[in-house]
């Protein structure tokens, strides 16, 4: 059963959306709406449909992944949303995914543990967590991450860490007022480390 192409508007000076029955379909160039004959109002079969969707649009889409990870890695939700972003089909951002993951370039765990080791000598766990998962890394494999992190010996100890901010900050230890101590524990407390280690750390800081 054929379609009709109830609009099609520009969303670049080289790319226009289709819209089939009132509903947004695709995005193509315009040198290929001419060269298959896509104009407003205008028939759409099954066929041509199918063409665009399972040949030209995923190529397109397994692609624009594979470009996007020669330059860095990405999560799983941030290859998504950048797919979303180029308003690819559902349909063929799951198939540019699963075909994306089914080569090993997109691992999750990987991205996750290679965060931890990057940002864990400037970084709480909390911080980090709440990074990753505005990256949309799962919770499990953020766990997972930190494992395989500790059996590398690549996490830093809080305490350590703590200490060296402190230092960063020229904390002055026992000669602090009571106004400086409580704005370096909010500062510290702002940062993901939680009260207990804060409070040990600056007590036993010289």
């Amino acid at each position: 059963m054929g379609m009709t192409v109830t609009d099609i508007v520009e969303i670049s000076k080289t790319r226009s959306q289709v819209f089939i029955d009132n509903e947004a379909a695709f995005v193509l160039y315009k040198g290929e709406l001419g060269k298959m004959h896509i104009k407003k109002d205008g028939a759409l079969s099954e066929e041509r449909f199918r063409h665009i969707m399972d040949e030209l649009l995923m190529k397109r889409a397994r692609l624009r992944c594979l470009n996007l990870l020669k330059s860095r890695d990405y999560t799983r939700s941030q290859l998504i949303s950048k797919l979303r972003q180029g308003l690819y089909p559902e349909t063929v951002i799951e198939d540019a995914i699963a075909y994306t993951a089914s080569y090993g370039y997109i691992d999750d765990e990987r991205y996750a543990a290679a965060y931890i080791k990057y940002a864990g000598n400037t970084k709480s766990r909390k911080q980090i967590e709440n990074d990753l998962r505005k990256k949309g890394v799962s919770k499990q494999d953020i766990e997972n991450a930190y494992l395989q992190c500790e059996e590398k010996n690549f996490l830093t100890d809080e305490s350590e860490l703590i200490k060296k901010l402190l230092e960063k900050k020229k904390y002055r230890g026992a000669a602090s007022t009571p106004e400086e101590r409580r704005k370096t524990a909010a500062f510290l407390y702002r940062k993901g480390f939680s009260s207990d280690k804060i409070y040990k750390a600056i007590d036993q800081f010289e």
